[in-house]
């Protein structure tokens, strides 16, 4: 039991910490929170979790080396910049017809669950991550067999679920302090992150590309 504890709250608090990190998921978290309500951060993870369950199963059967190649890793980064490209100018267009909406309404869940998804495919570390200290913590966690698996993981996403959720109630509950004004600007300051990570994430895989 000591042994699963110790699973569980590790992969909680690394989780967190990266979590805490600046990145495409946690933007799109920022953007919608303020019109979506409180649900948007804990939908996105649930997309965001979906996708983690299959990749650990796939880690289980072998892709790890798959994933640290570096023409998987160009390949996500420059298809990565892409997306996050498309999505930020796509932002930034839509600045002046854009009014907060405090009702609920505008995309539903599946279109948050399925922006889960896309934002961590998106992001070329994210695969490294879980093809080096997942991998690792996988390995490890199977040493207390299939429960110790499900203690690390249930700790991973639940460390994600707290923050993501933490920074939805955050913006949701602040929104009656936002004029249409100040939500553009708050949405604008977004699709400028967006694009910011999409320039990163190019010149990522550009650099293995030439090198």
């Amino acid at each position: 039991m000591t042994l699963f504890i110790t699973l569980f709250a590790t992969s909680f608090m690394v989780a967190l910490s990266g979590a805490i990190m600046p990145g495409p998921l946690l933007t799109v978290t920022i953007s919608e929170s303020s019109r979506r309500g409180l649900m948007t951060g804990p939908l996105l993870i649930a997309g965001h979790a979906l996708l983690e369950l299959a990749l650990v199963v796939a880690l289980l059967m072998g892709l790890a080396p798959l994933l640290t190649l570096e023409p998987v890793f160009i390949f996500i980064a420059l298809a990565g910049s892409a997306v996050l490209l498309w999505m930020g100018v796509g932002m930034l267009k839509s600045l002046p017809a854009m009014t907060l909406v405090t009702d609920g309404s505008g995309l539903g869940g599946r279109s948050l669950i399925l922006s889960g998804i896309l934002m961590s495919l998106v992001n070329p570390y994210w695969s490294i991550w879980w093809a080096t200290i997942g991998l690792g913590y996988i390995l490890h966690s199977m040493k207390a067999g299939t429960m110790g698996v499900v203690a690390f993981f249930t700790g991973h996403i639940l460390g994600d679920l707290f923050w993501y959720a933490a920074v939805s109630t955050a913006i949701w509950k602040g929104r009656r302090l936002l004029s249409d004004r100040g939500y553009r600007i708050l949405i604008g300051t977004c699709a400028i992150f967006l694009i910011v990570f999409s320039c990163l994430f190019a010149w990522s895989g550009m650099q293995k590309l030439f090198v």
